[in-house]
């Protein structure tokens, strides 16, 4: 119960790997709010977790919303006193080559990873360093290093590396820490919708991407959860200004 008497808040915490960190702070002890835009996977995410016995507390609001998240923290606050832990998770695809890709496209990933992102440190920062403490955990991805068809959605991983090593610097001497965790290739549906979009089966995508991982598998939202889970903890606090690939082999 590593996270007993903490606060996680959770951005797009109903489904993968999103619902896996959400999973992973309440079943070691913390409280949790979760955000996200998918009012019924919200609902039945916080409501299997309420019926396990679990502190969890969850509202509809638009990561790319300042009013939104603004809200959403002052009620985390209200109802749970603090907040000790945010997830920056919330994300979105719009994958296509660069001919291809729409002002929309580029602008929606833009919006979600990186103004979402900071919507959400910006909220919740004053909470932190008034209480002198406080970990903040962005989820980039091995898209940052260039991934064909993702132009934006690369751009915006890549921009959140940047923005994790700023925050660690602005922030670190108020006792907060600020990291990333870039998943390789992660089973949710966010990769079921990549292989619909290059015309593939789910099973030939998982395939061929375990042929290219050197641990020989594919990577599940519980994976993820464990790596924040390491970044949340206590103990990392000398931790600051990282970027952990999980990706089941080298990556950078």
């Amino acid at each position: 119960m590593r996270f007993a008497d903490r606060v996680a808040f959770v951005t797009g915490g109903s489904r993968g790997i999103g619902k896996a960190i959400v999973e992973k702070f309440a079943g070691e002890g913390a409280k949790v709010a979760v955000i996200d835009i998918n009012e019924r996977a919200l609902h039945d995410t916080t409501q299997a977790l309420r019926e396990q016995g679990y502190e969890v507390f969850g509202t509809v609001a638009d990561v790319t919303d300042r009013k939104q998240v603004e809200q959403a923290v002052a009620e985390t606050v209200d109802r749970f006193g603090r907040v000790d832990i945010l997830v920056n998770n919330a994300g979105v695809i719009r994958d296509n080559l660069l001919f291809k890709m729409t002002d929309e496209d580029w602008q929606t990933v833009m919006n979600v990873h990186l103004t979402g992102a900071f919507n959400a440190a910006r909220a919740v920062q004053k909470d932190m360093v008034d209480n002198g403490y406080g970990r903040i955990i962005n989820i980039s991805s091995t898209s940052a290093l260039g991934n064909r068809g993702q132009a934006n959605y690369s751009t915006a991983k890549a921009g959140l590396q940047g923005f994790t090593k700023t925050l660690a610097i602005e922030l670190g001497k108020f006792g907060i820490t600020v990291n990333a965790v870039a998943p390789g290739f992660i089973e949710t549906d966010m990769t079921r919708a990549t292989a619909e979009r290059i015309g593939i089966s789910f099973e030939e995508l998982v395939k061929h991407s375990v042929s290219q991982i050197p641990v020989g598998r594919s990577g599940k939202p519980e994976d993820i959860a464990n790596a924040v889970a390491f970044f949340a903890d206590e103990a990392s606090s000398f931790v600051n200004g990282q970027v952990l690939y999980v990706a089941g082999g080298p990556k950078n």
